[in-house]
């Protein structure tokens, strides 16, 4: 039986890097945890503490004899300890701010709270409370977690990254935190995004928390109040642009391949510009992906796919509208575009199936010459006539659904209110169950709430939301609208490319977890207008994603040479079941 500290480095005997650490260490399942420390540091290493779980037994061993009280509970009372202190606190932001303390001092048991109460606290440490978060970093900052890599590191940004806590990182997910959620520029405040993400991936995905790092390239701000704050804790520079951020990102990126080599990275919350030009830059370098463009992408497309087993319209003749033509709009049209490439439609057809529109309206050609990720979907203004849109000018939402008659409708606008009841009324108009998806978040930034929506289309929308709704009363009925967040997607989209040692992670993978999400929807579900699984399925949905993502790897020739010959189906689902790390306190040995 193997005994080992969580900050080993897995090299051979000659001190080169050997195979990959295993994702999730398996310390609940027989492997045990050397521990190094006694007395008071143990408790004081969030990832080796256990607290009022350590046994008699232990604490003669460790050194910890009187200093924890005489009981010693199981970490199940420990939870329900911990659940009822936080809902003691009323508003959203203090439980956050007691989750992140419990965090703090005790990864297992933070992880096992969320992991039996998911559906509660999923907003809490995400979307919406983790806005707020981020908006006061600074004034709730308690404890450093993750690395910050400034201007400053220039040079010895490869130092910079040795200083990881654990060695064996295997999951980077890293913002500037120039587009946090709805709420723009956060600089440094960002960091809550990543730290929230990999939480999420070692609940969902079981990916062990000493093999994750959050980071934030803190290259300043913009947001003049964060920069007149005395508190602030960021680099206080205005933002870095053009060349000198590129060469920065670019010693990044080396220095990850570098001190990780087995990495995978997840690009999170960059500005629409800069998202799409890394990804399209380090995609093959690397492999990585963008939540905002790829994962927000999958979901939508799940959705979409689970909302044609109600309209019966399948998704070869679908017609869609996307308001919003930032990162996320981009994202859902490349993956739309492909998913409708992959079902048998012509190129041309499908340009005149995906209708986007900016801040001024439809997308056309002759507007958009200098922006290239938005000319992928503009259409010709002779097109557009021939739809009967303006010719002299882009048409607006409203025109553009009554020329277009969408089936789906997905807003990624970050504006509340954008569809309206005359947009919503013209569009039910013209399809029995339009499938209306206001991606927006947080909720205050929602282009429409399902009540309206519901109201508005007389019960017939099929609604997906970006963040979480009440379920709503009408004529009788309670009709429930699924939240369309990243989590039903980017564990395991991860957890697969890992499990497989893909090169890059593709297009298809997040086609192939769409269409993996979607099969879990139960007719049950869709009868009470849900369009995703339960959110307390994470696990399982996670599970038989990674596995379509791992298939995938393995089909498209970018898994490992041992991965793609050696591992049949049924293996491959027991290596990922396998590697899905559960929070139960591992055996321990002083060392």
């Amino acid at each position: 039986m193997e005994t080992y500290t969580l900050s080993r480095t897995v090299c051979d005997e000659d001190g080169t890097p050997g195979k990959p650490a295993p994702l999730s260490p398996n310390l609940d399942r027989g492997e045990v945890l050397g521990v190094p420390w006694r007395g008071e540091e143990v408790l004081r290493r969030p990832l080796y503490n256990r607290g009022t779980a350590f046994t008699h037994a232990d604490r003669e061993a460790l050194g910890l004899t009187g200093l924890l009280p005489a009981a010693v509970n199981t970490i199940e009372q420990q939870a329900e300890r911990m659940r009822e202190s936080i809902e003691r606190k009323e508003k959203p932001l203090e439980k956050y701010i007691g989750l992140a303390a419990l965090q703090d001092r005790n990864e297992v048991l933070f992880h096992r709270v969320i992991y039996d109460n998911i559906e509660r606290y999923m907003p809490v440490i995400y979307t919406p409370t983790v806005g707020k978060a981020c908006m006061r970093y600074s004034r709730i900052f308690r404890r450093a977690r993750g690395l910050w890599v400034t201007l400053g590191h220039s040079g010895k940004i490869e130092e910079v990254l040795s200083h990881a806590p654990y060695t064996g990182v295997r999951l980077i997910v890293v913002t500037d935190g120039e587009r946090i959620l709805g709420l723009g520029d956060q600089g440094a405040g960002g960091m809550g995004i990543p730290i929230g993400k990999l939480s999420l991936y070692t609940v969902g995905a079981g990916i062990h928390p000493s093999q994750t790092l959050p980071i934030c390239l803190d290259v300043g701000t913009d947001n003049e109040r964060l920069l007149e704050d005395p508190l602030y804790l960021g680099w206080r520079h205005p933002r870095l642009r053009g060349e000198r951020y590129d060469n920065f990102v670019e010693e990044f990126v080396a220095a990850v391949k570098n001190v990780f080599p087995d990495v995978l990275l997840q690009w999170e919350d960059f500005k629409q510009q800069n998202a799409l030009r890394l990804l399209d830059r380090y995609r093959e370098r690397l492999p990585s992906f963008n939540d905002d463009i790829q994962g927000t992408a999958g979901i939508a497309l799940a959705a979409m796919l689970a909302s044609t087993r109600i309209s019966k319209t399948p998704l070869e003749e679908l017609r869609i509208v996307i308001a919003g033509a930032g990162a996320a709009g981009i994202g859902i049209g490349r993956l739309l575009r492909s998913a409708l490439r992959t079902a048998g439609v012509g190129e041309d057809e499908i340009t005149e199936r995906i209708a986007m529109l900016d801040s001024r309206g439809h997308l056309i050609a002759e507007r958009v010459t200098d922006d290239p990720f938005k000319q992928e979907f503009a259409w010709s203004s002779a097109k557009a006539q021939l739809r009967g849109l303006p010719a002299d000018r882009s048409g607006t939402l409203e025109e553009v659904i009554a020329a277009v008659k969408p089936h789906v409708l997905i807003g990624t606008t970050g504006h509340a209110g954008q569809f309206d009841e005359t947009i919503v009324r013209e569009m039910a108009k013209h399809t029995e169950r339009p499938a209306i998806f206001p991606f927006s978040n947080p909720t205050s930034h929602s282009e429409a709430t399902p009540e309206d929506l519901i109201r508005w289309t007389q019960g017939k929308a099929l609604i997906a939301t970006g963040s979480p709704f009440d379920p709503v009363e009408f004529e009788e009925q309670t009709i429930h609208t699924s939240q369309g967040n990243n989590v039903y997607v980017f564990p395991g989209v991860g957890l697969g490319a890992l499990v497989s040692q893909a090169t890059e992670i593709s297009d298809a993978m997040f086609t192939a977890a769409a269409h993996a999400i979607a099969e879990l929807v139960s007719e049950d579900d869709l009868s009470q207008g849900k369009l995703l699984p339960p959110l307390g399925d994470l696990r399982e949905v996670s599970a038989r994603v990674a596995m379509a993502v791992a298939r995938e790897a393995r089909t498209t020739g970018v898994a490992a040479k041992e991965v793609a010959g050696a591992i049949t189906d049924d293996a491959l689902e027991a290596t990922v079941r396998g590697q899905m790390w559960v929070p139960n306190y591992p055996q321990i040995n002083a060392v």
